[in-house]
């Protein structure tokens, strides 16, 4: 008798030997957990992406100030192109957001090299001084460059006759200060989940430290590398505050040019160009996820 049942005990749903017969999660299907959980995503999401919709959306209607639709046009779009002082915004915000990421990115992943691979004298102070251009509010380091480059400027006038100012070469190097900090963190983490025993096998293979670098941990720490350089991009595509510190009069930078036109009014020809900047950003997201995903 008692094998019979242990039998038929064992031969019940899992869900139905549990106390009061409940099923289980798997078993319940929809309920008001499970709404509930869908109802907040779909607001969370709705909250995040409504306002780069509406902003796409407006970027092609026909109203001259931007804020109702009626009717769908490509005015903007050409009106833009033909804006000079924008497409030469564009163009040298571009341009410094390259060559402050190209700067930032080898400095950083140097100096990532290092304080993983390295232990030497003051490594603990400069551990934290890579974090203060991400702890500190942007305003302190955007006078604090100002300051810099002001402190700088007069002393080489004074000693060597030279009149120097603001302008895109300070811009570059302010950028390059904030980036360096967020891709010493990016690739830190890849190196911190990088198994060592690769390079001794390489060494002890015969391989020096160049090649060992080359072939074996530079292909290792390239997604972090290449995820560092996509945040360094953005920050310098997107930042305002450093760029109106220590542009100077004269130079012409896409956020700063922005917040001068919307101080006026907000024009569908901002839309437009906030639109293309999105698309672009996009597409160099998918590029590097196509590009890790090639060589996985």
């Amino acid at each position: 008798m008692s094998e019979a049942t242990t039998s038929a005990n064992a031969a019940l749903p899992e869900a139905s030997r549990q106390p009061g017969g409940s099923k289980g999660v798997s078993e319940r299907g929809f309920s008001w957990r499970t709404g509930l959980l869908g109802a907040h995503t779909a607001l969370m999401y709705l909250f995040l992406f409504a306002p780069i919709v509406v902003l796409v959306a407006f970027s092609f209607t026909a109203d001259p100030f931007g804020v109702a639709w009626n009717g769908f046009t490509l005015e903007w779009y050409t009106r833009l192109f033909n804006n000079t002082r924008l497409i030469d915004a564009t163009f040298n915000t571009l341009l410094v957001a390259t060559i402050s990421t190209a700067i930032a990115t080898l400095l950083g992943t140097l100096l990532a090299l290092a304080m993983e691979h390295y232990r030497f004298r003051g490594r603990a102070a400069t551990d934290v001084l890579l974090y203060l251009p991400i702890v500190i509010p942007e305003i302190v380091l955007a006078v604090a460059l100002l300051s810099f480059f002001a402190f700088v400027f007069n002393a080489l006038d004074a000693l060597f006759g030279l009149r120097l100012r603001q302008g895109m070469l300070t811009v570059v190097l302010a950028h390059v200060t904030f980036s360096i900090a967020f891709v010493v963190v990016t690739v830190r983490t890849s190196l911190r989940g990088f198994d060592r025993r690769l390079e001794e096998a390489a060494m002890d293979l015969g391989a020096n430290r160049w090649n060992t670098f080359r072939r074996i941990t530079f292909p290792l720490i390239l997604p972090g590398i290449i995820g560092g350089a996509l945040l360094a991009f953005t920050l310098s595509l997107d930042d305002f505050i450093i760029s109106l510190f220590v542009s100077g009069p004269g130079t012409l930078l896409l956020p700063v040019e922005v917040y001068n036109r919307v101080k006026r009014a907000v024009t569908p020809e901002i839309n437009a160009i906030s639109t293309l900047m999105l698309l672009f950003s996009m597409v160099l997201v998918l590029l590097s996820q196509l590009a890790q995903r090639q060589r996985k």
